[in-house]
């Protein structure tokens, strides 16, 4: 568990945290084209990332009895929660918490730091996880692999 809250500090804390605070000093803007629902669809975001990413990390310490850090892995692949229907919630809500807080605060910047954030994740998944999480857990090519995509879509098993 401290393992995991160490983490939680120094990654998602960091790329999701101070980042964005480096980008905008959580200054207020206009809000996008005047329209302050912009905001409050922000506000909900950041929230709802927030809270995913908490429950994920929870996940990961108790039920995989791990850490998310790559170098100190679960022993057991985590099922439950966000993650029956999203591969990777935490990197779905770190992005949320990103593009929320740019809505928020009307700020560009922070949107195309969001998407570079969300396409750095998404390289990571294919270039590193998806091929250590196959062999680990023995997952078939034939069988298409996993049956949640990165992004969400849920596939039922054949």
């Amino acid at each position: 568990m401290i393992g995991s809250a160490v983490f939680l500090v120094i990654a998602p804390g960091f790329v999701a945290g101070l980042a964005p605070w480096w980008i905008s000093h959580w200054r207020l803007e206009a809000p996008f084209f005047g329209v302050s629902l912009f905001r409050f669809a922000g506000g909900v975001l950041t929230a709802l990332g927030a809270a995913g990413l908490l429950d994920s990390f929870v996940r990961f310490a108790v039920q995989g009895v791990g850490t998310p850090a790559p170098v100190f892995p679960t022993r057991h692949l985590v099922i439950t929660g966000l993650y029956r229907y999203v591969r990777n919630p935490m990197y779905v809500t770190v992005v949320s918490a990103i593009l929320g807080q740019g809505l928020v605060l009307g700020n560009v910047t922070l949107l195309e730091y969001g998407g570079i954030v969300w396409l750095l994740f998404h390289i990571f998944v294919l270039v590193h996880e998806e091929p250590a999480l196959s062999t680990k857990y023995s997952v078939p090519k034939s069988r298409g692999g996993f049956h949640v995509s990165p992004h969400g879509e849920s596939h039922p098993e054949s």
